[in-house]
């Protein structure tokens, strides 16, 4: 009986015990759910204290005060307040993409322009090139025309002085003899009108030697227009060694006026590749480089970011362009008309340089011929010199021989001058005139 008791009372203590353990648990539960509710209606203050340590714990946060969708974006440094607002800078974004997609549709097609205009702009500097050294060989040409201009005007000085001692040589004769009676006051007048005739003559030449100064120092940019001028030379210094083959290969290689030409042929190529150049399809190649970050609330990752790189290709052709036929048939035509324009530039070219080249063979002739009529000339005026102061011959018949060695002077002058114009010319044309700067 007393081992019953004995089991009776410790079953009891079993069950009491457990009752102790499940009441202590249920005031545990009891008080928990009680500070979760403190929590979660953050009494006090304790649920936004307690939020920053237990917003991370899985479960637990679910008892934490509701905040605003500001404090949470806050709270995970996100750009955006809600997903409204981030939906909104999507379709912002979406809409500046399209927009500079089309700016750079509208590039491409202005950098090919641009890209175009670069080509002929950089012909235009050629061109403006070739318009300089037309203007500078022009230049050229005219200061060595003047030169030797300037070369003859002194010779036929030279010739007219000399010519003026023949005649007061004679006057001073005919005076001596008129004295003595041998002459008559009709040769000694006669003799004072030559001399005085051949006076003016160099004194008119004069003026012709000062003229030519004046344009050379205007040509020079000198300050004093009647500046002196030493030159070199005393005569014409001619090139008569001139290849009409070597002058027209030279032209056809280095003519300003000719390569102008070119050029403008090149420019109307160049207007005419711009404008088919809408014709032709296009390909463009587009690359990307991006960095993508996400972070999740409730997750075994609370962030997960992407790193990567994108590319593209985009290929595309014109369908229609209502000025584009018209443009090209416009190009075509100035393409065409550079092309006669340098057909008959090379034409007239070889037609001035024929003439200039048979008017030099010409002139070399005719400057042989003449030095030969000088010493004839010289002659005869010496022979009539030796017959004049004997008496046998006239004063008029003097004055006839020395006047054809003056005209044998200034003919072979003339043919020199004449004959230097010529290579000038000549030069100018084959792009060589600037060899007298050497």
């Amino acid at each position: 009986m007393a081992r019953k008791d004995r089991e009776n009372g410790s079953e009891q203590e079993k069950k009491g015990g457990f009752l102790t353990v499940f009441i202590v648990m249920l005031i545990i539960i009891i008080w928990i759910a009680i500070f979760a509710l403190l929590i979660n209606l953050d009494v006090g203050g304790i649920g936004t204290t307690l939020r920053p340590m237990l917003k991370d714990i899985p479960l637990v946060n679910k008892i934490l005060p509701a905040v605003s969708d500001d404090e949470l974006a806050g709270e995970n440094n996100l750009a955006y307040k809600d997903i409204v607002e981030a939906n909104q800078r999507i379709k912002e974004l979406e809409i500046l993409v399209d927009k500079l997609t089309i700016e750079g549709e509208d590039k491409d097609d202005e950098i090919a322009a641009l890209t175009a205009q670069v080509n002929r702009l950089k012909e235009l500097e050629k061109q403006g090139e070739t318009l300089t050294r037309l203007a500078i060989e022009d230049f050229i040409a005219d200061l060595t025309a003047e030169y030797y201009n300037y070369i003859q005007q002194e010779i036929r000085l030279k010739n007219f002085r000399y010519a003026m001692s023949l005649s007061k040589e004679r006057l001073r004769i005919v005076e001596e003899r008129y004295i003595v009676g041998n002459f008559s006051r009709l040769d000694l007048q006669q003799a004072r009108v030559d001399y005085n005739a051949d006076r003016a003559q160099y004194m008119k030449q004069q003026e012709s030697v000062k003229t030519s100064r004046i344009r050379l120092n205007e040509l020079m940019a000198n300050d004093d227009m009647s500046q002196d001028i030493t030159v070199n030379d005393s005569i014409i210094d001619l090139n008569t060694l001139l290849s009409f083959d070597e002058l027209w290969q030279s032209t056809l290689s280095n003519n300003a006026s000719l390569l102008k030409t070119e050029q403008d042929k090149k420019l109307a190529a160049l207007q005419m590749k711009t404008v088919k150049s809408r014709n032709y399809p296009y390909l463009r190649l587009n690359a990307g480089y991006g960095y993508t970050l996400n972070k999740y609330e409730i997750s075994a990752n609370s962030r997960r970011d992407n790193l990567g790189l994108n590319f593209g290709v985009t290929m595309g052709f014109n369908l229609f362009d209502g000025n584009r036929r018209r443009e090209i048939k416009n190009a075509r035509i100035a393409i065409e008309n550079a092309q006669l324009e340098q057909d008959d530039m090379r034409q007239t070219l070889k037609a001035d340089l024929s003439n200039l080249w048979q008017a030099y063979q010409n002139n070399i002739e005719m400057l042989k011929l003449e030095r030969e009529n000088l010493i004839a000339a010289v002659e005869n005026h010496e022979i009539a010199s030796e017959r004049y102061m004997l008496g046998n011959l006239s004063g008029i018949e003097m004055r006839e021989a020395q006047k054809s060695l003056l005209d044998a002077e200034e003919r072979i002058l003339k043919a020199e001058y004449d004959t230097k114009m010529c290579e000038i010319s000549l030069l100018q044309l084959s792009g060589k005139v600037t060899k007298y700067l050497e």
